[in-house]
C-alpha cells in the first residue's frame, strides 16, 4: 500500500513558507535565533503528536508570553522555548527563573479561563533548542516546574 505524499508535501510547504517569512523580518541575531528555535520546537512537538493551538500568547495586562501552547493527548501544555548556540557554560533552561515561572503561571491561568478549559489537566514544559551547524538538537523537559499558587494536575 502506497502512502499519500500530500500531507508530507503540505507540511514541508508550510514549514518552508514560515521560515521564509521569518527571514524577511528585521530582527537582531539573538531575536532571529530565538524565533527560529520556536519555529523548530513547534514542528518538533507536532512530530511528537502534539496538537498545537497557539503561539506567542500574550495576555493583555500581564508581563511575558507563552511561546507555544498545545495538547498532549488530554493535557494542555504550556511550553517555554529557550534557544542557544552550543555552550558548555550555560544551559538554556537555566534562563527560566522564578519570576519567569510566575509570569508563565499567570498567563496560563488567563489562557485557561479564556479558552474555557480551566478543569483540564495542564503542565509546563521547557524545550531547549541548541542550534549548531548540523541543525537543531532538542531537549524536552516535561512537567518542568510547578507552582503552589495554582491548582495543577498532570496526566
Amino acid at each position: 500500500m502506497t502512502r499519500n505524499p500530500l500531507p508530507i508535501l503540505w507540511r514541508n510547504m508550510v514549514r518552508t513558507a514560515s521560515l521564509a517569512l521569518l527571514h524577511k523580518r528585521q530582527l537582531t541575531p539573538e531575536a532571529r535565533l530565538g524565533r527560529e528555535g520556536e519555529e523548530a520546537a513547534y514542528w518538533y512537538l507536532r512530530q511528537q503528536g502534539f496538537i498545537m493551538v497557539s503561539r506567542n500568547y500574550r495576555p493583555e495586562g500581564l508581563r511575558g508570553e507563552i511561546d507555544l501552547i498545545g495538547w498532549d493527548r488530554h493535557t494542555l501544555v504550556f511550553v517555554e522555548v529557550k534557544t542557544r548556540h552550543p555552550s558548555p557554560l550555560l544551559e538554556p533552561e537555566t534562563a527560566v527563573d522564578r519570576e519567569k515561572m510566575g509570569n508563565l503561571e499567570a498567563a496560563a491561568q488567563r489562557y485557561r479561563q479564556r479558552a474555557r478549559c480551566s478543569s483540564a489537566p495542564y503542565r509546563f514544559d521547557i524545550i531547549t533548542v541548541i542550534h549548531s551547524e548540523n541543525g537543531f538538537d532538542f531537549h524536552h523537559f516535561r512537567d518542568a516546574f510547578r507552582h503552589a499558587g495554582f491548582a495543577h494536575s498532570s496526566a
